[in-house]
C-alpha cells in the first residue's frame, strides 16, 4: 500500500513561497514591461526567395553581421523561401537587407518577394484579442468546472491558473524574453495543461469523499494527492523531456515558446497541489457540498 504523503502539513509554508514568487513575478512585470515581439508592435515583413535551400541559422548571422541585430528570420513555405521580420517602415528595408544578403551570399543570392509593413494598431489590435481570448479561456473554465464539479472546485482552478500565467509571464518579462504571437500561444496551452492536472486531482478529492467517510478534508487531500503523485511526475517528467528537445533543437525561433512551456508545466505541476487543493481548504469544502439538493415536495408529486 502506497504511504500517505502529508503534502498539506507545509501548505503554510508553500503559500509563503507562492505569495513572494507571485509579487516578484508582478512587479517585473509591470516594472520592466513585456519585449513585445514584432507581431505586436508592428514593422517591416521581407519574403526572400533562393535559388537553392536556405540555412535560417546562416541568414540570422549574416543579418547581425550586416548591423540587422533585431531581425527575425523563419523559414516560410518552400525551403528556398524565408521570411524576415524586423522594426521599421523604410519602404526602401527590403531591398537593403536583400542587398547586404547578396553581398555575402556567395553561389545561392537573396531576391526580395514581397515588402510589406504591419502597423503598430495591428499589433495592439493582436494584443488585445490575445489578452481577450485569455480571460474568456478563464471564465470558460471556472463556468465548466462549477458544473461539472462545484463552484468551490471552480474557484481552486482559476486561481491555481492565474497563477501560473503570472509566474511564466513574470519571468519572461525578468529576462526580457521577446514575447510575440508563439509564446501568448504557449501561455494558452499552459492553461490547458495546468487545468488538466488539476481535475485529475479534483477528480480523486471528489471520489474519496465517497469512500473516506470519516476522514477530514486535509487527509482527503494528501490521500488523493498521493494517488495521483505517480500519474501526474510521468506526465511532468514525459512533457518537460520533450520541451527540452524543443529548446534546445527547435532554435532561435522556438526559444520563447518552448521556454514558456517548460516554466508553465512547473508552475502548473506546483500549483495544482499547493494552490488548488489549498483554495479547497480555505473554501471549507465538505461532503454537503457534493450532494445534490434534495427535491421538493412538489417534484416529488410531480414525478409520473
Amino acid at each position: 500500500m502506497l504511504r500517505t504523503i502529508n503534502f498539506m502539513g507545509v501548505r503554510n509554508i508553500a503559500f509563503g513561497v507562492t505569495a513572494l514568487l507571485t509579487v516578484l513575478a508582478l512587479f517585473s512585470w509591470f516594472h520592466k514591461g513585456l519585449n513585445y515581439g514584432l507581431d505586436f508592435t508592428g514593422g517591416t515583413l521581407i519574403e526572400l526567395t533562393y535559388e537553392k535551400p536556405a540555412d535560417v541559422t546562416l541568414v540570422r548571422d549574416e543579418l547581425v553581421k550586416a548591423g540587422y541585430h533585431e531581425a527575425v528570420v523563419q523559414s516560410f513555405g518552400a525551403t528556398t523561401d524565408l521570411l524576415v521580420r524586423m522594426p521599421g517602415e523604410d519602404p526602401q528595408l527590403g531591398h537593403q537587407v536583400a542587398e547586404a544578403l547578396q553581398k555575402v551570399g556567395g553561389d545561392n543570392p537573396a531576391s526580395v518577394k514581397r515588402v510589406e509593413f504591419v502597423g503598430p494598431q495591428v499589433g495592439e489590435e493582436l494584443r488585445d484579442q490575445g489578452g481577450l481570448g485569455m480571460l474568456m479561456a478563464l471564465v470558460g473554465i471556472m463556468i465548466y468546472l462549477a458544473f461539472r464539479f462545484q463552484w468551490k472546485f471552480g474557484v481552486g482552478a482559476i486561481v491555481s491558473l492565474i497563477h501560473d500565467v503570472i509566474v511564466t509571464v513574470g519571468i519572461l518579462a525578468y529576462f526580457q524574453i521577446t514575447f510575440d504571437l508563439t509564446v501568448l500561444a504557449a501561455v494558452l496551452a499552459i492553461i490547458g495543461y495546468s487545468l488538466n492536472d488539476t481535475i485529475v486531482v479534483f477528480d480523486r478529492v471528489r471520489e474519496n469523499f465517497r469512500v473516506l467517510r470519516k476522514a477530514t478534508l486535509i487527509e482527503n487531500i494528501n490521500i488523493s494527492t498521493t494517488q495521483t503523485l505517480l500519474r501526474t511526475m510521468a506526465t511532468s517528467i514525459s512533457t518537460l523531456l520533450a520541451i527540452a528537445a524543443l529548446m534546445i533543437f527547435g532554435g532561435d525561433n522556438l526559444w520563447g515558446f518552448s521556454l514558456a512551456l517548460f516554466i508553465g508545466v512547473l508552475a502548473g505541476t506546483y500549483s495544482s497541489i499547493y494552490i488548488a487543493n489549498v483554495v479547497l481548504i480555505w473554501l471549507n469544502l465538505n461532503s454537503e457540498d457534493l450532494i445534490p439538493p434534495a427535491a421538493t415536495d412538489k417534484e416529488v408529486d410531480d414525478r409520473p
